[in-house]
């Protein structure tokens, strides 16, 4: 039974490398249009209107999110990632005759509340279905999922992306949500090019996703990513999803098609299984630029599955969709409707662990992200891109506002100190803020230490330095054994001002002669002769006494 389906998965992998081969040759020819191009675009503070206006671009996505629960669906197998192959496989999983499914309720509530977050309409009865096709990694030889009455429809997520110098503005756009279902993820299979073979793990198989649906209200790359990242906030503020694309909790499939203005959408291909929210825009811009291409050389776009090549920066066609597959949708024998209940249809003497209830779980719902983002602004007085920064990288939030707990320093400094030292030095060793060897409380005394003016801000810049080794010393400790503490004593200083003075004679002269702006040559130079220790504000005042 195992050599011919190896066999069979064998020959089709040879059929799939031949088709991106020539995929791959025939997007060379059509689509010479470099995916660098297409990054910029991307990037551009209005990604529409830096196209041809006579085109008008659609996007829709579909995004599958794992559902945060111990357990899978429909069985009891543990969900654990990357766990050894196999080894998180029940019977029912395995689709061993006789086998029956349970519905698991975590993941039922976590549907719901991600509905509610989405201000979708919860229904009260919604029904399971199976969808069949074959994949090697789907044991059954179909899916349970929910085609006909879905647990949530007829949502709404707004989310907003910062655009122009700096990226100063921030501009908000809203996007319709069709539905959210619930449904059970396949097995993944390994492809072992060497050995021209495939294997299937199933440790995946019958772990609980939600599909949410999206209507295509978007039109680039950089609104997609953009709801996408706002998406994956709220999933993990709600924890109802993990939603780490890296390792597959969060998988988007995006729909793109292209049209002239006022005329009807045109035919849309599909890109699928985008593991990364900058992935995403640049697969769609791309997608977008070779569908108009396409066009103006008088081809046609296909109605195709792709796929993107993060390498080379482009989608690469899979398989055809003009003829349309049956799935063969039929109601699920094996589980009956699931009911869920309000404060109005909750019964009298329900058991709590037998039923969901809605308002129950709408009361409980925490601070989505733009109401943490508003509260944010409100509180501290920053400015609302920072805020953006603060959200999204994660624990980053917590640690600003730890430090703000522990100093007295001006929001906006603790930002950009937060934002533009500390986010550098990570993105550099390539660590996130948990694993900073820099607590808050840490950053917190250092920077005490500098609105005190007991350091100038380089020697602070070289104290964080000194902290970033990670040899658990205190910014206190590092200024005295560094010697960093400002220079306090007038005389001192007006001594190596006029040391600085005599080494730059030219400079002098020219400040003589009326040009003020060399003045701040001199400041540099007694700065760099006290290793950031003086004060520039005094060091300004003795040079303008001596100058005069």
């Amino acid at each position: 039974m195992a050599a011919p389906m190896l066999r069979r998965c064998s020959n089709w992998l040879r059929i799939r490398k031949l088709c991106l081969g020539k995929a791959a040759e025939l997007h060379g020819r059509a689509a010479p249009v470099a995916a660098s191009a297409l990054c910029r675009e991307a990037k551009e503070p209005a990604s529409k209107k830096s196209r041809d206006a006579s085109w008008a671009a659609v996007v829709g996505l579909e995004i599958h999110a794992q559902i945060c629960s111990n357990s899978k669906l429909f069985s009891r197998s543990q969900v654990q990632f990357a766990a050894p192959p196999n080894s998180l496989v029940s019977f029912f999983d395995a689709s061993l005759p006789g086998t029956l499914p349970v519905l698991n309720r975590r993941c039922v509530e976590a549907a719901v509340v991600t509905g509610l977050a989405l201000n979708c309409t919860i229904n009260k009865k919604s029904l399971f279905d199976r969808k069949h096709y074959f994949y090697a990694d789907l044991p059954a030889g179909y899916q349970i999922t929910q085609q006909r009455l879905p647990i949530a429809v007829n949502g709404t997520l707004s989310y907003s992306f910062c655009v122009g110098k700096n990226q100063s503005e921030v501009i908000t756009r809203t996007v319709r949500i069709k539905q959210i279902q619930l449904e059970q993820d396949s097995g993944k299979s390994l492809h072992d090019d060497l050995r021209n073979q495939t294997l299937i793990d199933l440790n995946r198989a019958g772990v609980g996703l939600m599909e949410v649906v999206m209507e295509p209200d978007m039109c680039c790359g950089e609104e997609a990513a953009a709801a996408v990242r706002e998406l994956q906030l709220i999933l993990q503020t709600l924890g109802s999803s993990q939603a780490n694309m890296a390792e597959g909790q969060l998988r988007v499939d995006a729909n793109v098609s292209v049209h002239r203005p006022g005329q009807p959408y045109g035919v849309r291909t599909e890109v699928k299984n985008i593991n990364s929210a900058r992935f995403l825009a640049k697969a769609i811009d791309y997608e977008i630029r070779r569908q108009i291409e396409e066009l103006e050389n008088g081809g046609t776009v296909l109605n195709e599955t792709r796929t993107f090549d993060f390498k080379l920066g482009c989608t690469v066609a899979m398989r055809d969709k003009e003829g349309k597959q049956d799935y063969r949708f039929m109601p699920e024998p094996n589980l009956p409707p699931l009911i869920l209940h309000d404060a109005t249809s909750l019964p009298a003497h329900a058991n709590p662990q037998q039923v969901v209830d809605i308002d129950q779980l709408r009361e409980n719902l925490p601070d989505l992200p733009s109401a943490k983002r508003a509260k944010l602004v409100e509180r501290y007085g920053i400015q609302p891109q920072h805020s953006f920064t603060l959200l999204n990288e994660d624990g980053l939030m917590e640690f600003f506002e730890t430090v703000m707990k522990a100093t007295e320093m001006n929001p906006r400094k603790v930002v950009g100190w937060i934002l533009t030292d500390m986010l550098g030095y990570l993105k550099k060793h390539n660590l996130t803020i948990k694993e900073s060897p820099i607590s808050p409380s840490l950053l917190a005394e250092l920077l005490n230490l500098l609105g005190s003016g007991r350091i100038s801000s380089p020697a602070a810049k070289q104290v964080l330095e000194e902290m970033w080794k990670g040899e658990g010393k205190t910014p206190a400790l590092i200024v005295k054994e560094k010697e960093l503490e400002l220079i306090r004593d007038r005389n001192e200083l007006e001594h190596i001002c006029q040391a600085v003075m005599g080494d730059h004679q030219n400079e002098v002269a020219e400040i003589k002669k009326g040009n003020q702006k060399v003045l701040n040559r001199l400041i540099g130079q007694v700065q760099k002769k006290t290793r950031g220790r003086a004060d520039p504000a005094l060091v300004k005042e003795i040079l303008e006494k001596l100058l005069s």
